[in-house]
């Protein structure tokens, strides 16, 4: 099993390995995308705008970060997902059997990652207010990250009850995208919106 451990500030060196999808698709099984096409919605045929996806765009994201989500939500059914909830915290897997998918999940995982140790909040239009805590006491997490046989391995503690409770919220979410793509997220903002 090859193992590349990143913990703390070395999440850049882990950023640069998912920037090389070679490497990526050589730890990871390859597969082909389940390609199906997204498309507007809505109950007078209008509804939300799943081509362009604007919502994946935000205050302080890059473009990059945006067209990394983009790649996500488009082929969410090629993403798996294992959590693991621990009394101070979660363990993650994550993997795709598509390696294009695989370097763009792990570019997304390394990037929040670091940004959330910086403090520095993408701001994405559609992100859950789940995510806010992390950025206001990144100090209190403890996160480490892997690429393995397995996928991406993130365990993240802390020994804050109310950062630990909002792990435990924030990986149903992330799990409830990966297993249904954008209608999660427009349920998650319907019930935040109290409709």
């Amino acid at each position: 099993m090859t193992i590349i451990p990143v913990a703390g500030r070395l999440v850049g060196a882990a950023l640069a390995l998912f920037m090389q999808p070679a490497l990526v698709s050589a730890q990871m099984m390859q597969g082909q995308a389940a390609g199906h096409g997204m498309q507007h919605h809505g109950a007078d045929g209008t509804g939300h705008d799943e081509v362009n996806m604007p919502g994946l765009q935000g205050l302080n994201a890059t473009p990059e970060e945006s067209a990394d989500l983009a790649t996500m939500f488009r082929n969410f059914p090629t993403i798996y997902r294992e959590v693991e909830t621990l009394p101070n915290g979660i363990r993650t897997v994550t993997w795709s059997d598509d390696a294009q998918v695989m370097a763009a999940l792990g570019r997304h995982v390394a990037g929040m990652i670091a940004r959330v140790e910086a403090g520095d909040d993408p701001r994405i239009f559609i992100q859950s207010p789940t995510l806010d805590i992390f950025f206001a006491r990144p100090e209190g997490l403890e996160t480490d990250i892997a690429l393995t046989d397995e996928g991406i391995v993130v365990t993240q503690t802390s020994g804050d009850p109310e950062l630990v409770e909002a792990m435990h919220t924030h990986a149903a979410e992330v799990t409830d995208m990966a297993d249904r793509g954008m209608q999660a997220v427009h349920e998650m903002m319907m019930r935040q919106a109290g409709n």
